[in-house]
């Protein structure tokens, strides 16, 4: 990516499966202007009610790889059997239109990113295992066998949390809503990006 300084700031927030992340994102984009969330591509199979193109990009094994090898991801893995992948070229482009860009991808994908480009990483922990596993079943996604996967899997990822900037612990909802909310806005006052956003307005100041 271009070393010129952006308009705008790349979070990347990565948690176990279940622990409520994606719809503190989706209640993140309601409260704030000027943030979009990446769509990753995936080889998976949709599940009911997904559409393509908005909640991922449904794409081909073949077509994965071969993207893979044409290097147009910022980062991939493969989770559970199935590819995942972010592209690069729509994360440049929104970022230099001065958009906050969020990526939801898991730990593995979180460290190619910190090793690539700027950016500010969270990580989205829940308050016990118990109520992971609540939750995982609560949302009638995944059979027992793929439940029982994911909790098998949970603490090997949970394990990872100390790689973030922030941790946010999503027992109360709204208190872990209120804390993303607090750590994008604390981003768009830092110094750097506001230099580079007011560059007209300081100017005026100091004549």
């Amino acid at each position: 990516m271009s070393a010129k300084p952006s308009k705008a700031s790349l979070f990347v927030i990565s948690a176990p499966s279940g622990a409520g992340k994606t719809s503190l994102v989706n209640a993140l984009l309601e409260k704030m202007q000027q943030l979009q969330v990446s769509v990753s591509h995936t080889t998976r199979a949709a599940r009911s009610g997904e559409v393509d193109g908005v909640n991922y990009h449904f794409t081909e094994k073949d077509t994965f790889i071969k993207m893979i090898g044409d290097t147009q991801f910022l980062e991939h893995a493969q989770v559970f059997g199935n590819y995942y992948g972010t592209s690069q070229a729509w994360v440049e482009e929104t970022l230099a239109e001065g958009i906050d860009v969020i990526l939801e991808i898991d730990w593995q994908g979180a460290q190619q990113i910190r090793k690539q480009i700027a950016c500010r990483s969270i990580f989205i922990l829940p308050p016990s295992l118990p109520a992971l596993q609540e939750r995982l079943s609560n949302r009638g996604q995944d059979s027992d066998e793929i439940i029982q996967k994911r909790m098998d899997e949970a603490q090997a990822e949970i394990s990872h949390y100390p790689e973030a900037d922030f941790l946010v612990i999503n027992d109360d909802f709204d208190t872990a809503l209120m804390e993303l909310i607090a750590i994008i806005q604390s981003q768009r006052c830092l110094n750097t990006l506001q230099q580079q956003k007011h560059q007209g307005l300081l100017s005026d100041l100091l004549q």
